[in-house]
């Protein structure tokens, strides 16, 4: 595709703009990418997103994808000649998309309890969290990935959170591997993808960042 500019606007610790950042890599696309401060937004962040003005946001040739999950998908159909992320078939794409839907409503929430709360509303985001990992484990199944040998759509969806649990075990004090050990191996498995492994934050610096918002937040 001729004249094909593509723009990420971001935010470095966001499992969300992990997402685009995995997708692109996947399908070997270039782009700039503009780190946004989301507490002094740009114009351009205003520009293109003035509905929910968040982040993540992809432009392709001056237009915008608002949501990373559109945004994956879009990635997928316009550049759909290398590395398919979605299923082919009709039913396997619709379970892809209701299992990615479910961990932008069910994980995110509960994450949040863990790190932005404290005592009891921790303890329910903890036990929330740890139930919907369960369920993930049990479509991932023995699977290597949630698309089976390939690495797809759910994985996409997913695997940002990961830089996130160091934060969640040390301020939930619980261990992930000892709760879903399935889930850890695909994680592992997953970042050795290049992909991945050069799209996501380190663990450590995602604390660091955490502890920082705690702070601003209030918690601590």
């Amino acid at each position: 595709m001729a004249n094909n500019e593509v723009i990420l606007l971001d935010f470095w610790p966001s499992m969300f703009g992990m997402r685009l950042r995995i997708a692109l890599a996947e399908k070997e696309i270039k782009y700039e990418n503009k780190e946004q401060d989301l507490w002094n937004k740009s114009p351009l962040l205003l520009q293109m997103n003035p509905i929910y003005k968040k982040v993540p946001v992809l432009i392709h040739n001056g237009k915008p994808i608002c949501e990373s999950i559109i945004g994956v998908e879009y990635i997928d159909e316009v550049w759909k000649d290398k590395a398919p992320l979605l299923p082919s078939d009709p039913y396997e794409r619709a379970q892809a998309r209701f299992w990615a839907d479910y961990i932008d409503k069910k994980l995110y929430d509960s994450a949040r309890k863990i790190w932005a709360t404290k005592g009891e509303e921790q303890e329910a985001g903890k036990k929330d969290f740890i139930e919907v990992l369960k369920v993930l484990e049990g479509v991932l199944g023995d699977k290597p990935y949630f698309g089976g040998d390939n690495f797809g759509f759910v994985d996409i969806a997913l695997i940002g959170f990961y830089t996130w649990f160091y934060a969640y075990e040390t301020y939930g004090n619980f261990s992930t591997e000892a709760e879903c050990p399935k889930f850890v191996s695909w994680a592992k498995r997953c970042m050795q993808r290049e992909s991945v492994a050069k799209s996501l934050p380190d663990q450590h610096k995602v604390y660091e960042f955490i502890q920082w918002l705690r702070q601003k937040i209030g918690i601590e």
